[in-house]
Parts: C-alpha cells; sequence; structure tokens
C-alpha cells in the first residue's frame, strides 16, 4: 500500500498544479498570456536538460551521446509528424502538443519512480522506502509547475476553468501507470531509459520552438514573454538540481 501511495505521489504533484487555473481571473490580459507562454518555455527548456537530457547521458553505456541523440532526434521527428497529421485532418487544436509533449515528458518520470520502487521491493539495501519516497516527492514538486503550464495557458486560450483543470491534471497520469509498468518489467526497461528520457526531451523542445515561442512573440511590444521565460527557467533548474 505504501508503495501504490508512493507511485501516485507525482500525480498528486500535477494536480495541484493544474489547480491553480481555479484562482485566477476569468478575463486574462494580454501580457499575462504572454508570460504564462513564456513562463511555459522556461519550464519546458530547464526540464529537458536538467530531468532529461542529463540523466540520459549519464545512464547511457559505452558511447555517451549515442543514445541521446537518437532518442532527441527521434522525438523531434516524433511530434513533427503528429503535427502534420493533425494539420491534414484539421484537427490540429490549441494545446493539444503542449499536453501530449508534457504527458510524454511525465512517461520516463515515471518510469524513473517505478524503477527505484523496484529495487526497494526487491530487498537491494542501498534503496529505502524512504529514498524512494525522497525521489517521488522531488519529482512532484517539479511537476506543480508542469501542471499549471497546461491548464493555465489553455484557459487562456478561451477552455473553461474545468476542462483545463482536467488537461492539466490528466498530463501526470500516465506517471503511476508507467510507474507501474516499470515495477513490473524493470529488467527490460531499464537499458532503453536514455532513449526514452531524451525522446521526451525532443518532444518538448519541439512544442517550445513550434507553439509556445511563436504566439507568445506575436506582440513585440511587451516584455512579458522573455520574464516569464526567465522565471520559468530559474524555477525549473533551481528544483531540478536540487531535487534531482
Amino acid at each position: 500500500m505504501d508503495v501504490i501511495f508512493g507511485i501516485l505521489v507525482p500525480f498528486i504533484g500535477t494536480t495541484f498544479g493544474a489547480l491553480l487555473v481555479f484562482f485566477i481571473k476569468n478575463n486574462i490580459n494580454n501580457k499575462y498570456e504572454k508570460f504564462m507562454l513564456g513562463f511555459a518555455s522556461g519550464v519546458m527548456i530547464a526540464a529537458s536538460i536538467w530531468s532529461l537530457l542529463l540523466p540520459a547521458i549519464e545512464s547511457s553505456k559505452s558511447i555517451k551521446w549515442l543514445s541521446p541523440s537518437i532518442g532527441f532526434t527521434s522525438g523531434i521527428l516524433f511530434l513533427l509528424l503528429i503535427n502534420k497529421i493533425a494539420n491534414y485532418y484539421k484537427n490540429n487544436k490549441k494545446g493539444n502538443m503542449l499536453i501530449l509533449a508534457v504527458t510524454i515528458h511525465n512517461i520516463p518520470e515515471g518510469m524513473a519512480v517505478g524503477l527505484v520502487f523496484s529495487g526497494y521491493l526487491s530487498g537491494n539495501s542501498s534503496i529505502t522506502f524512504a529514498g524512494a519516497f525522497a525521489l517521488a516527492l522531488g519529482i512532484a514538486i517539479q511537476n506543480f509547475p508542469e501542471g499549471s503550464i497546461i491548464s493555465l495557458p489553455l484557459h487562456a486560450k478561451g477552455i473553461n476553468k474545468l476542462k483545463s483543470f482536467l488537461y492539466g491534471s490528466l498530463s501526470g497520469i500516465v506517471e503511476p501507470i508507467f510507474a507501474l509498468l516499470a515495477i513490473l518489467l524493470t529488467g527490460y526497461i531499464l537499458p532503453l531509459m536514455p532513449f526514452f528520457l531524451s525522446f521526451a526531451a525532443g518532444c518538448m523542445i519541439y512544442v517550445v520552438i513550434e507553439e509556445l515561442i511563436p504566439e507568445s512573440q506575436n506582440d513585440l511590444k511587451t516584455s512579458s514573454p522573455i520574464m516569464g521565460f526567465s522565471l520559468g527557467f530559474v524555477i525549473m533548474m533551481i528544483l531540478d538540481i536540487t531535487l534531482g
């Protein structure tokens, strides 16, 4: 039961972040919208570097750059293909790419939590429940701004608060699912983690370049996007370094 709660903790963090949408005004001014788009870009780039690419490089065997390079490129090409398909069927709704990217990014984090708890369940003396729970709690804290960078911009684009919250919260549901999967399939998933981590990084960088930055820059009269980017990047960098 303790392990089940442990693997749910990151999802809870995402949900609390998404809840912020209920505490903002219904009418969002242009500067605030641009600020949030910049903030989301900063969070995603920092998370891509410290939460995904650096761990992918560190956990790679032999040729350190090979798996991360393949994974990162695959992530970019994957979302490029998804975007092409969505445009072909005229179904590229606002925010879809952002939701998809954050959701994909949460998959390797869920796997990481599952692998640590798997080590605890197997009796590995170097992994305690407290240590495994600390990792899950750290990821939950990191997930707080990630939940908000979905729900707040979606609401700013005209989606109602309840739907914006649900999209933000459900982007994190993959974490406990893949944590449980990792526990069941530890021996198969562990060697592929560098690829999964860098694949998620590629997806996030694609969304920042393709969707977030262009939307934040369509009004050059305000400095809100760069201020939001700086704050989001620094906050996520501090969380990743401190809790990573």
